[in-house]
């Protein structure tokens, strides 16, 4: 069943929303704490656009009220999938990881608004991403690799095991590493990565933990190179209603989960 809605976003352009039950074609155990999640309909899946999320109804779990937002991981229009790469750190995310084959998945989607590209403007473009915020990078990617330009994702990761689908990433980018303790790709955090200082980027696009996102802002500044973070503020509504998730911005109080999650750095006050 489909419900659609209409809105107006930000920037003016009519947005169409969707409540679907979509079906789980599959769940995959990528981690002890990383699950990817596959889902498809009857029906072609609606238009999406990398860096947007969606918002999942739990169900069979009476700790958990409110929908879940989890972005869009990758969307394969052939099989007609949509994969989310979920972090079960919670009383819903392992709700979700509880499904199976053949299972229904209620969730409303496309929310938010995701990364903004030109090709002819932004050749080689570097994707950083950290822990489960890797998510939103790979369909990027695969975008960005489609158009005949470069994209070259740098993931880090507390050690060797806790990178996520190195080979999946590889299929679209070069892929660079870094893990605190050493066990795989360069010692140490994202930005200190050896290619910050040896390669130049037309465009930053960055999801994951706030600090690491701070740090890449910076290093953007300092190198005059365009840089958008996709934020991870708590989300509860999706639909800039709650306002739990607000961000104190250049142009105001945006809700993350309607004006963003996607924004250019220079719209944050973060110094």
């Amino acid at each position: 069943m489909i419900e659609q809605k209409e809105s107006t976003g930000s920037e003016g352009m009519k947005k169409e929303k969707y409540v679907l039950d979509l079906t789980v074609k599959s769940v995959e155990q990528l981690h002890e704490r990383y699950v990817l999640i596959k889902l498809t309909e009857d029906e072609p899946l609606p238009p999406m656009r990398p860096g947007q999320f969606i918002e999942v109804r739990v169900d069979g779990q009476p700790q958990t009220f409110l929908r879940r937002p989890i972005s869009i991981h990758f969307v394969d229009r052939k099989r007609n999938e949509l994969w989310l790469l979920v972090a079960t750190i919670g009383a819903g995310t392992r709700q979700m990881a509880m499904l199976h084959e053949g299972d229904r998945m209620n969730c409303v989607l496309p929310l938010g608004n995701g990364f903004s590209w030109q090709p002819a403007r932004a050749r080689k473009v570097l994707l950083v991403g950290g822990g489960v915020g890797v998510a939103p990078l790979l369909w990027m990617g695969e975008r960005i690799s489609s158009e005949g330009c470069e994209a070259v994702f740098l993931l880090g990761a507390r050690s060797k095991g806790d990178l996520l689908q190195i080979d999946e990433f590889g299929r679209y980018g070069r892929v660079l590493t870094t893990t605190e303790d050493g066990t795989y790709g360069e010692r140490g955090f994202v930005t200190q990565h050896s290619a910050l200082s040896e390669e130049r980027f037309d465009l930053i696009l960055s999801c994951g933990p706030t600090p690491m996102m701070k740090a890449v802002a910076s290093y953007a500044r300092k190198t005059g190179t365009d840089c958008q973070v996709s934020l991870e503020n708590m989300m509860a509504c999706g639909l800039g209603a709650c306002l739990c998730c607000v961000e104190k911005t250049k142009r105001g109080n945006l809700c993350v989960c309607k004006d963003g999650p996607v924004f250019d750095i220079g719209e944050l006050l973060w110094e």
